[in-house]
This record gives C-alpha cells, sequence and structure tokens, in this order.
C-alpha cells in the first residue's frame, strides 16, 4: 500500500489524484495589479476580452496583442474591485505583461504594479473539498477532462502548498505537463511566442470577445474570424510509439527515451518538416510519451508522423501520431 508520504512524490500517484480525487500543484505564475479611476476602460481597450462585463472575483482568459495582432502575452484577468484587477500569467511574463501595458498607457489614470503574489492549482473530482483556510482568490478553471480552483494570494509563512488539507496529494511537475498537454492547454513561451496567431494555438473561443467593441490588435482576429479562423498550422497533440507499439528501441515508462522539446516533426514519409514539439510528458493514463507542437495544415490530425531530434550523438527518430485535441476529454 502507497503512503502519503510517497503519494506526493510519485508522478503516477500525483496523476492518479488529478483523475481521480483531487491533487495540488504549486504552479509558477507572474501577478500584476492593474488599479485606477481608468483601469476598466484602459484594460477593455488592450485585453481581447470583455473586461468590462467582469463582476467582482470573476475571471476570464485574454490576450494582450500587438497592433498587427499577434499574441503579445496569454493572460487570465480577475477583477478584485470596481477599478482594480489582477492580471496572472505564465511565470517570467510578469514584464512582458507590464511592459506591453505601460507601452499604451499614456496619460492614463491607471497604476500598474507587480505582486509577490503565488498560485496553488488544484485539480480533480474532488478539488473543492481539498480547499482550506480562505485564499485570497479563489478562480474556477475548466480543461477539457479535468476541472478544478487556482488559489492566488500572498504565500502563507512557511507552506509548501498554502489552502490544501495536508492529505491532498501534491502533484509534481512531471504529471502536471502531463495533464496539461492531454488538455490542450498552451502556454507562454512554448506554445505562445514570437509571432503566434491567436486562431493557430486554439486562443480564440477561449480568449476572444467579438462583441465588446475595440481592442488593439483586434483586425487580424476579427479577419480571420470572418474567414472561418483558416491558418497555416495548428495546436495538436503527439502520442509518440513506445516499445511496446512496434518492438522499436525508444523503451517504455517514464524512464523511456523521449524527444525533448524542440524535437522536428516530419510527414510520416519524411517528405516535409512540419512543426517542432513545443511541450513534453510522460502520460500515465495514455501509457506513452505526449506532446503538443503546433503543425503546418498538411498533416490533419489523427495521421501518422515522424519525430527527429538530438545533436552531439544523442540524436533520435521515432514515429508518432498526431492527433486532434484534447488527447483526453
Amino acid at each position: 500500500m502507497t503512503h502519503q508520504a510517497d503519494r506526493k512524490t510519485d508522478p503516477a500517484a500525483g496523476y492518479e489524484a488529478l483523475r481521480t480525487t483531487a491533487a495540488a500543484h504549486v504552479l509558477p505564475r507572474d501577478v500584476v495589479r492593474v488599479s485606477g479611476p481608468e483601469a476598466t476602460s484602459y484594460l477593455q481597450g488592450q485585453c481581447s476580452q470583455d473586461v468590462a462585463g467582469l463582476g467582482p472575483g470573476a475571471a476570464a482568459d485574454a490576450l494582450l496583442l500587438s497592433p498587427q495582432g499577434k499574441v503579445d502575452a496569454f493572460i487570465r484577468v480577475i477583477r478584485t474591485a470596481d477599478d482594480e484587477f489582477v492580471i496572472d500569467a505564465d511565470a517570467g511574463f510578469g514584464p512582458v505583461v507590464t511592459a506591453r501595458l505601460e507601452r499604451f498607457r499614456l496619460r492614463t489614470k491607471v497604476q500598474i504594479e507587480p505582486l509577490a503574489w503565488v498560485c496553488v492549482a488544484v485539480r480533480g473530482p474532488a478539488a473543492a473539498e481539498a480547499i482550506v483556510g480562505k485564499p485570497p482568490l479563489g478562480v474556477p478553471v475548466e480543461w477539457p477532462g479535468l476541472s478544478g480552483f487556482d488559489l492566488l494570494g500572498p504565500a502563507p509563512m512557511a507552506s509548501e502548498a498554502p489552502w490544501v488539507g495536508d492529505q491532498t496529494v501534491r502533484c509534481g511537475d512531471e504529471a502536471w505537463e502531463a495533464a496539461r498537454i492531454e488538455a490542450g492547454v498552451p502556454v507562454n513561451g512554448r506554445e505562445v511566442v514570437e509571432g503566434t496567431i491567436a486562431a493557430e494555438v486554439g486562443l480564440v473561443d477561449r480568449a476572444v470577445s467579438f462583441t465588446k467593441g475595440c481592442f488593439t490588435g483586434q483586425e487580424l482576429v476579427a479577419r480571420l474570424d470572418a474567414r472561418g479562423s483558416k491558418v497555416a498550422r495548428r495546436l495538436c497533440g503527439v502520442v509518440l510509439e513506445t516499445a511496446g507499439d512496434d518492438g522499436g528501441d525508444q523503451g517504455e515508462g517514464p524512464g523511456s527515451a523521449a524527444p525533448p522539446v524542440g524535437a522536428t516533426v516530419f510527414t510520416s514519409d519524411r517528405g516535409h518538416e512540419v512543426g517542432h514539439l513545443t511541450s513534453v510528458a510522460w502520460s500515465p493514463g495514455i501509457g506513452a510519451p505526449v506532446a503538443l507542437a503546433v503543425l503546418h495544415r498538411r498533416v490533419s490530425p489523427p495521421a501518422d508522423v515522424s519525430v527527429s531530434w538530438g545533436r552531439d550523438g544523442d540524436e533520435g527518430e521515432g514515429r508518432a501520431e498526431a492527433r486532434p485535441l484534447p488527447l483526453i476529454g
């Protein structure tokens, strides 16, 4: 029988808890407060989402776009008061968010300041029961096949994962990445990079309002939407074959050789390069390495593909299948 201490570090147990009960993951996020008498009108003109329509405590995913319509940052906006919002983004992107908002602020009566907050993600069917205490913000989160809450606020003293019960399984990075990849959730710096178009990574329906009025970068997003969001590349799931699939040498289990982030994806006949893996993890649920990749439309999932990687004596090659997202719904 697995003891609780082991369950806090075992990737398979963390993954199982995400899917069947509840697990907590300390999620690196950068947090920024935007406040002032013109905070609402300013963010309404800068964000792709209808932030003016948010009630106190409500949250919505949004995009900060360049004037050309490319994604500067994928963010979440939480309204905390009539004239105050909290924005959180993937770790390392707080300065990007701040710089982007400062760029167009001019004489607008808005204050933008970073907050030394933490985020604890709780996912699973029993996520609500796992929460203890009173986190300053508790934001419901719905991923395909996986729901829960993100808890945000100043970190309490001497707490590894605040606001969750001691018996709640702690989910490590490996299990968390597997669940995120399976759900098809993109992150800044991986799937969302310089030059990314929202439609390429499936963020239009999730993060864009077409009824709120004008916002910076709207023209490209609206034009593509009017044309059915037909873009040259799309975010896809990729499931790698293991030794059990074809008798090859990729190995089986979490410790087996898997392609690294950045591995090149080709058509099955290797006639065309179609993209690169942006996130990779071992999936206990699928029993194979899984990945995300923004692939050229020449690949129409489900489709066989080939993956190649490595240099300096660490080369590798394997077969895979590009699949629609989510991988597990």
